[in-house]
């Protein structure tokens, strides 16, 4: 893979393969969506993270709302969400996600937050707060949430799930091997164990998680991971390039190609998760409710949330 010198720092970085490259798309669903977020004081993770499917999902009247505030209080390597000290949590930011989610008449409605270990429940509740808003808004959306691990908190986990959004999402970003270096602040068995919580506690939630490739991880260790996830019930994993947003994060190890992303999704179908969704530009959120329905067509624990009875402890 070529390299070039960076302009600053003498540092140099992976040029960016020709698959990557987008068409700059502009138009009226676009300025709308951005008006509307920017109007109801709204982060998206789109903007914040520096997704590069921000401009496509724009256009497509959708986003990934950001809640607990724009400033994160972890430092991983890898982010580009603002770090640093908080502010207070806003009362009125639920209320003004299902607004926008009404505005925007989404059937699907994807729910992420900043880390907010300055709170004694990481923000559990402001996460609940907000699905129920959505809930009372568009009671015909389903609700996906992407979580942080709350310090591993049952409580604060359970005050998510008793809201029950049809897809409980916690992302393990990277292989076990590498969490020192890309995520100081958090624990790869943690995480997993979050995942098999949720599965246990409240079996009609739908998990998902996600991870970046191109840190240095082996393929050995992808597989592990892979073999980790299934092991803790895992319905739905998203793969996806790590992108470098700014000077300040990891640099790129290397650039995956097509291909190599389909071997990864057959490995980790392989090894027991139903619905796998692996290419370059795949991202967490990235067209999510596809991703949800295509659950529903693996027969896998799809229950109604109304007459679901058995054994539920959520």
């Amino acid at each position: 893979m070529k390299r070039e010198a960076d302009t600053v720092g003498g540092h140099y970085r992976t040029r960016m393969p020709r698959w990557f490259h987008r068409p700059v798309l502009a138009g009226r669903e676009l300025r709308e969506v951005e008006g509307l977020l920017r109007d109801l004081r709204l982060n998206t993770v789109c903007r914040s993270a520096k997704c590069p499917n921000r401009m496509e999902c724009y256009s497509r009247r959708t986003a990934t709302f950001m809640i607990l505030g724009e400033t994160c209080t972890r430092n991983c390597a890898f982010c580009g969400v603002p770090k640093g000290v908080p502010a207070p949590l806003d009362p009125e930011e639920p209320a003004r996600v299902a607004r926008a989610a009404a505005a925007l008449g989404l059937s699907h409605v994807v729910v992420t937050s900043v880390t907010r270990d300055d709170l004694p429940d990481g923000g559990a509740a402001h996460f609940a707060a907000t699905v129920r808003e959505v809930r009372r808004r568009l009671p015909g959306a389903t609700v996906e949430v992407l979580t942080p691990d709350f310090r591993g908190n049952p409580g604060a986990l359970m005050a998510v799930l008793s809201e029950r959004p049809e897809v409980f999402n916690h992302n393990l970003e990277t292989v076990e091997e590498l969490y020192g270096r890309v995520r100081p602040g958090a624990d790869y068995r943690r995480s997993l164990r979050l995942l098999e919580a949720a599965r246990k506690w409240c079996p009609e939630v739908r998990t998902k998680s996600g991870v970046m490739v191109g840190l240095g991880e082996t393929r050995e260790q992808m597989r592990r991971l892979f073999r980790d996830l299934a092991a803790v019930g895992c319905d739905m994993l998203t793969i996806g390039q790590y992108l470098r947003p700014g000077r300040e994060q990891l640099e790129v190890e290397r650039f995956l190609s097509p291909e190599e992303f389909a071997e990864l999704r057959a490995e980790a179908e392989e090894a027991g998760i139903p619905v796998v969704a692996s290419a370059p530009l795949v991202r967490s959120s990235y067209r999510a409710r596809e991703l949800m329905e295509d659950t529903g067509k693996e027969g896998r624990r799809v229950v109604d949330r109304k007459s679901d009875q058995g054994g539920r402890k959520c």
